[in-house]
């Protein structure tokens, strides 16, 4: 198996140096059997996969608030999200609790899934043994999922915001197809109701940099060179990398989160609240993200380069013909939504673990690859790079919203879920 180690940055335009390296035995450690937070975690990210929903993060940030609230009512080391049930606690099975929690969270969220998630669900309930603790567990799961579904109920995930193209030097335009007919994607994102957050434009990032300025410059040019379908600058490794992140975003981080957080063996309850964490940060950090885009509606590279005669700028030239090697996804350019949620992801993981120093191995099903990571931002500067190679983002925009996702991920790690009595 070939994977991918980022070793740091070259000169040019700050690129990350890959080496390939063969995967020899022992490397890496044989991957932990999962346990029922994160079993429960990948049929969330294939739930969602599957109904196409929009609001992903979310969804997904939902069925682990309800896995949360149940298993912390019987384990008690830290404080409750939203819910505390009714009846004892104490005793009662926290596997049990967590599966009917997401279990309940899932069917009421997707209801047509609900013959599949009920033999998921089945299978979960199979391997704790019958009893009163099993009994009373699977009680407080329902109890906790009804109560968060209701307080969800009327959060934003439904409402219809229409948008209308401006035009003009820096303005947000259709990019080439393919583009959905109705439009951009998650206009409605920043109407959302937060899971932690105060507000979706609590942490709103900075703002794009000026198109005379000598950051757009830069920018502008790298791109140009790096992102074009067809460029003799980019290597293939880099095109592998800017493919390997093209993977639907809720399934990618989904199972690679599941995966990676079942492969620390912490037990149910300390992993229902690492991956509670990793789940608010990243939908907080998308919702957070669209509130940017929307309010800069900033223009892609694809737009920018084949009207840069247009944008004041004399170190910059127009070519009309100019192609992106990816297609670009449909919503504004600023800032790039996979800095925000992998900014967010890293950031969570290196305050639980108080290290930044965590190896682990993601792959994506677009490239069949498994890329190695020795630090948590070897993950993000790899990201960043990707969408400069994929031609869809600015560097800036990226670097700003790994920045705006590692503020949301400190804010979530602060504020929420807490300790009891100096616990972790």
């Amino acid at each position: 198996m070939r994977i991918l180690r980022c070793l740091g940055h070259c000169k040019a335009f700050g690129h990350a140096t890959l080496l390939s390296i063969t995967l020899l035995a022992g490397v890496l450690p044989v991957a932990a059997r999962a346990d029922v937070v994160t079993d429960w975690s990948a049929i969330a990210a294939k739930s969602i996969v599957t109904k196409g929903a929009p609001a992903g993060f979310i969804e997904w940030a939902i069925v682990h608030a309800a896995m949360y609230d149940a298993v912390n009512s019987i384990d008690r080391r830290h404080r409750p999200y939203k819910i505390e049930p009714t009846g004892p606690t104490e005793g009662a099975s926290q596997e049990a609790a967590a599966a009917a929690a997401a279990h309940d969270a899932l069917v009421g969220l997707f209801p047509a899934q609900s013959v599949t998630l009920d033999a998921s669900y089945a299978t979960s309930l199979a391997s704790v043994p019958d009893g009163w603790a099993k009994d009373r567990g699977i009680e407080i799961g329902k109890e906790v999922a009804t109560a968060i579904l209701k307080q969800r109920a009327n959060d934003g995930r439904g409402t219809v915001v229409p948008y209308i193209f401006g035009s003009g030097p820096g303005v947000y335009q259709q990019t080439p197809p393919p583009y959905p007919p109705t439009g951009p994607v998650n206009t409605f994102l920043p109407q959302v109701t937060p899971m932690t957050l105060l507000s979706g434009s609590q942490f709103r990032a900075y703002g794009p940099p000026g198109l005379t300025s000598a950051r757009y410059t830069r920018d502008l040019e790298e791109v140009r060179t790096f992102g074009s379908i067809n460029s003799s600058a980019r290597s293939e490794e880099q095109s592998e990398i800017a493919r390997f992140h093209t993977e639907n975003p809720s399934q990618f981080w989904g199972r690679n989160i599941s995966n990676y957080v079942a492969s620390r063996q912490l037990g149910t309850a300390r992993s229902a609240r690492l991956m509670t964490l990793l789940a608010f940060a990243t939908a907080d950090a998308s919702l957070a993200c669209f509130d940017s885009k929307y309010t800069y509606n900033f223009w892609r590279p694809v737009t920018a380069i084949r009207q840069a005669d247009t944008d004041g700028n004399s170190a910059t030239a127009g070519d009309p013909t100019w192609t992106a090697f990816l297609a670009t996804p449909p919503h504004p350019e600023y800032p790039a939504a996979h800095g925000c949620v992998s900014g967010a992801v890293s950031q969570i993981l290196r305050e639980y673990f108080r290290t930044p120093h965590l190896q682990f191995a993601f792959d994506s099903t677009v490239t069949g690859m498994t890329h190695y990571y020795d630090k948590t931002d070897d993950l993000v500067r790899e990201v960043v790079n990707a969408r400069v190679y994929g031609g869809m983002h600015l560097r800036n925009s990226s670097v700003h919203g790994v920045v705006l996702g590692k503020t949301i991920a400190k804010w979530v790690m602060s504020n929420t879920l807490q300790p009891v009595h100096g616990q972790r």
